[in-house]
């Protein structure tokens, strides 16, 4: 499939006042991705933290995490803690000294593991080399599913502690770790409600996600209700936007109909980097370059092909659906931080302290060292954060949100963004957008119906009031024409400044006010929100498409700059020393001509 790539600029409509907003959908930021001593790596790593310390430090406690006070500046709306299933029992049983199998040498030595060379060989031998392999199974010393039972109790009494219905939701949750021939295809499972099973469901029953689609479903029919987002596709080895299933057969139409079903939402972006885009397969794109990690690439030949990337996944979801009658990758956009210290969303770039216990722990560590069997210290991101759209924060309306994919992910920064879609919206103000676009459009994850008229869509994205102002908004299009073949345009809509788009129809950069040797910017450049609105003037009924809105910040230090600052050492030369934040509004898709 050939892609095309063409930037396009509009006249913008730029505001430097937030606007009020009178929406009965709120914006509300979380985590759907974080590990807590429940998880046998995070465990091997350092992490003592527990579920209940996990979401107590996402409500805003300070918790001790290696040797040091860590607390957010911002409490968080809503987070799931979501622990690997497969060890759950193992673990109950190397922590609780009433469990089951808690005296065996070898969970003795787990708990008295010192050296990072000691936890190194540990990670590799019970987990790399097991849950990488096709036939992934329990270590020796597991003592059944009666431990597995009790580790998953732990998990939703934590959640029940402390969800508190209009301040702050927990939700139930649990992360299925599949990871075939080294191909990642984990998926984060996330119940609506306190309905759960005795037991979850782990890659040890099967690393098929067919299998685990089949057990949602038999979940679903016993009183539950839950879905399951897929993550990191950036390491998926080409597995997760595939041409056959799990067992090698060609996709169908019931195929693609239970993926759409199960999986609304991806993640966009995790300490292991960005999954958008990247820079060798979409050299057009002046913003590929973000979080980029490449030495993701020296583990398990996970080697990085266009396929492996969110964007191009949406493109080949638009070609499935012209062959098989459904889009199977129809996703929109969620954020987390798969954090390994069991710090929810500890995203802040001016405190990073890394993921993942020792291994990222230090500076020098993130400078020349880094996770082993993963990542190169210097490639890691802080993360991303998960946004909603939802009327109020409790489980039912901000799950509800997901399903229906009214959501976005950021970068870290508490950038709020949102987009409508529809035929004639003529919105001029955030307001009025929203109105507008709830009666005569549909929202971000929404579906146009068919019609010859091209739409027009309306978006607005607001700076996070603790953070840096707006440089941009885009709208990202794809679209597969007649011949099956995919296509993408970038269209700059609104931006900041007195800037004029250049006879290429690129826009001219910000510009930069960070200072390096200080690690400080100012807001002296860009918006604090920004309001547009884009009519699709080339677009062609007869094809697919969709449409989604990336706000990017102005120039600000990574985080590899406050390190070196902080510690009077010389910038790395291997990463940029800014970075420009962003955010990501799910798509709006425009159903093909049938």
């Amino acid at each position: 499939m050939k892609s095309l790539i063409i930037s396009i600029a509009v006249v913008a409509l730029a505001t430097t006042a937030v606007a009020e907003d009178k929406t009965p959908r709120n914006a509300y930021f979380g985590e759907t991705h974080v590990h807590t001593a429940l998880s046998l790596d995070a465990f091997i790593g350092g992490a003592r933290l527990m579920p209940s310390d996990s979401l107590r430090f996402a409500k805003g406690a300070s918790v001790i995490v290696d040797g040091r006070h860590k607390q957010l500046s911002r409490p968080l709306d809503f987070a799931a803690v979501s622990d690997h299933v497969e060890y759950l029992g193992e673990m109950y049983s190397t922590i609780f000294p009433d469990a089951p199998g808690h005296l065996q040498d070898d969970l003795e030595q787990l708990r008295t593991l010192e050296t990072l060379e000691d936890k190194q060989q540990w990670f590799y031998k019970y987990v790399v080399s097991n849950n990488r392999g096709d036939n992934p199974s329990h270590p020796p010393f597991y003592q059944g599913p009666d431990t597995t039972k009790s580790g998953w109790q732990i998990i939703k009494d934590a959640a029940e502690e402390h969800n508190d219905p209009g301040t702050f939701t927990a939700f139930v949750a649990f992360e299925w770790s599949a990871a075939p021939g080294g191909g990642n295809m984990h998926r984060n499972v996330i119940f609506r409600d306190d309905v759960a099973p005795e037991l979850p469901y782990s890659s040890y029953d099967s690393n098929k996600v067919e299998d685990l689609w089949d057990w949602l479903q038999k979940t679903a029919d016993a009183g539950s209700t839950l879905l399951a987002i897929p993550h990191n596709s950036n390491a998926s080895k080409q597995l997760m936007f595939p041409d056959t299933d799990s067992f090698g057969k060609e996709l169908t139409t019931s195929w693609a109909e239970r993926r759409q079903m199960w999986e609304p939402l991806i993640e966009m972006m995790q300490i292991k980097g960005n999954s958008e885009v990247h820079e060798a397969f979409w050299q057009a794109d002046e913003f590929a370059d973000f979080e980029n990690a490449n030495s993701i690439q020296k583990n398990s030949n996970r080697y990085f092909h266009k396929r492996d990337f969110v964007r191009e996944g949406l493109k080949i979801g638009l070609a499935k659906e012209q062959e098989l009658g459904v889009n199977p990758f129809m996703y929109g956009f969620i954020g987390g931080t798969d954090n390994h210290n069991g710090l929810t969303s500890d995203v802040a770039e001016n405190d990073f302290t890394g993921g993942h216990g020792p291994e990222d722990g230090s500076v020098d560590r993130r400078r020349t060292g880094g996770v082993g069997g993963w990542i190169d210290g210097v490639d890691l991101s802080i993360g991303s954060l998960a946004g909603v759209w939802a009327e109020e924060n409790t489980r039912a309306s901000i799950w509800d949100a997901m399903k229906r994919r009214e959501t976005f992910a950021t970068s870290g920064p508490r950038i709020k963004v949102r987009m409508f879609g529809g035929v004639g919206l003529g919105a001029t103000d955030p307001r009025e957008m929203v109105e507008e676009g709830y009666t005569n459009g549909v929202p971000m994850g929404g579906i146009l119906p068919h019609s010859d008229k091209a739409p027009t869509f309306t978006v607005y994205a607001e700076k996070d009031v603790l953070g840096a102002n707006l440089d941009r908004i885009q709208i990202i299009k794809g679209w597969v024409d007649a011949a099956g073949e995919v296509h993408e345009k970038i269209i700059d809509v609104t931006w900041s400044g007195d800037r004029s788009p250049r006879e290429d129809g690129k826009l001219p950069p910000i510009g930069n006010t960070v200072d390096l040797e200080t690690a400080l910017y100012t807001n002296e450049i860009g918006a604090t929100s920004l309001f547009g609105r884009w009519t699709d003037a080339e677009f062609e009924p007869a094809n697919g498409a969709f449409y989604y809105a990336r706000a990017i910040e102005i120039p600000t230090p990574r985080w590899t700059t406050y390190d070196a600052v902080r510690n009077n050492l010389p910038l790395l030369k291997e990463v940029a020393p800014v970075i420009q934040e962003r955010a990501w509004g799910s798509p709006i898709w425009v159903s093909p001509k049938s």
